[in-house]
């Protein structure tokens, strides 16, 4: 759970990331996360690259009723359109050339879990549709299977584009997008709370310190401090984290 310290708010995700903010529009989502945690809706996460999606989605899943189980991710831009099919609903072995061993999709594994799909919007339309249906059913075949399977999972989904426009542009399907809103969860990006940067480069410093083993770090000049607040960052956390990091190294 979030703890206070006067108007900052510290997050533990996991024993290496934490999130931590002192702007009201992030700990406006904070509050959010914890309202739609237990709810066990579908949550489409929504932002620029970089803005910690991913660490939301794996917020929501610590504080449901499922954390003691799996946090499946996938990143839809990683996986070629030609295995999506495999990847999502597993295969029999000799169910195409190479299967040469039976694989559990990812649908099977998040069974009584969490599913988290990053970057949904670069799904194929055929793989959407498919998607639909078994979060419609709840049930799916292996790729050469003939066996009913049936998995109870909680679909967490995040991307940095506009659906809606995706959706008016024929490249998403609208019904897939109305299951995927039941809350919307929108993360601003960084130049928009320039006041967690101070925040953000002494977190980052004392983590990578550690990491990179470089105790005589502990802080930036004030001059530096300054550049830094005024960057846009169009990478947000993510380049941020990664100049802290290159600093120290």
């Amino acid at each position: 759970m979030p703890s206070a310290s006067r108007d900052t708010v510290h997050v533990e995700v996991d024993s290496e990331r934490r999130l931590v903010s002192r702007s009201p529009a992030l700990q406006g989502v904070f509050r959010q996360v914890q309202q739609v945690a237990t709810a066990d809706v579908s949550v489409l996460i929504t932002g620029e690259t970089g803005t910690g999606k991913e660490l939301v989605a794996r917020l929501v899943h610590k504080l449901s009723h499922r954390a003691s189980r799996e946090f499946v991710a996938v990143d839809c831009n990683a996986v070629a359109p030609t295995l999506l099919e495999s990847e999502f609903f597993g295969h029999e072995r000799g169910a195409f050339t190479g299967a040469d061993r039976r694989r559990v999709g990812v649908f099977e594994l998040a069974d009584g879990a969490t599913l988290f799909l990053d970057e949904i919007a670069n799904l194929a339309l055929e793989a959407q549709a498919k998607l639909l249906r078994v979060l419609q059913e709840r049930e799916f075949r292996r790729v050469g299977g003939s066996s009913l399977i049936r998995s109870d999972f909680r679909l967490i989904t995040a991307s940095n584009a506009d659906l809606a426009s995706r959706v008016r542009a024929g490249a998403f399907r609208e019904d897939l997008l109305h299951r995927l809103t039941v809350v919307e969860i929108h993360l601003p990006p960084l130049r928009e709370r320039r006041e967690d940067i101070p925040l953000l480069v002494s977190y980052f410093i004392d983590q990578k310190r550690l990491l990179l083993k470089r105790p005589g770090v502990s802080r930036v000049s004030h001059e530096a401090l300054d550049l830094l607040v005024a960057r846009d960052w169009p990478g947000n956390v993510r380049e941020l984290e990664n100049v802290i990091e290159r600093a120290i190294v």
